[in-house]
């Protein structure tokens, strides 16, 4: 059956802000940005969200599971790197994205600036045109911890193809 070889997955994360950090999201580091992100990696929260929406599609898991902020090898780790591990283990498994369709949730610095490029970087990382890549971002309108400016978060969906003759799990 033809639907059984599409798969949507969806991935969310929020990391809190810290200064004495760059903020690094989608692969791009924010240069206009007074702080960064908390987190064991480099806190990326656009990629984890995205790491998060092809594992979910394909059945695998979560970003916990792969790369557990318990360990070692993983601290300060570029996620960019992580994604493109994750990126490369799914197209061995003949896993194909079609799009991406993802959120930025942050009050500052702005992310109107940073869009495209952030979607060139993604689509970059993740083997595809740019046409297929879609980045939007939205302010916290000064509520809840986005904001104020504690924290920022991004969502993310993709839609996953596998030819009907693949026989990888």
């Amino acid at each position: 059956m033809l639907a059984e070889n599409f798969r949507v997955g969806e991935g969310h994360d929020t990391h809190r802000t810290i200064s004495g950090r760059p903020l690094v999201i989608g692969g791009v580091q924010i240069t206009d940005a007074t702080f960064g992100l908390d987190g064991h990696s480099d806190a990326d929260v656009l990629i984890h969200a995205i790491i998060d929406a092809l594992l979910g599609a394909t059945g695998r898991g979560d970003i916990g599971d792969w790369f557990p902020n318990t360990s070692d090898t993983w601290k300060n780790a570029d996620s960019a790197k992580l994604l493109q591990t994750v990126v490369g283990e799914l197209c061995a498994s003949q896993w194909c994205l079609i799009n991406l369709d993802c959120t930025i949730h942050a009050e500052r610095p702005r992310m109107g600036p940073w869009k495209q490029k952030i979607c060139n970087r993604l689509a970059e990382l993740l083997g595809v045109s740019p046409e297929r890549v879609n980045v939007k971002a939205k302010s916290g309108e000064k509520v809840g911890p986005v904001g104020r400016g504690e924290s920022l978060s991004a969502d993310a969906v993709v839609l996953m193809y596998r030819p009907a003759n693949s026989n990888s799990p």
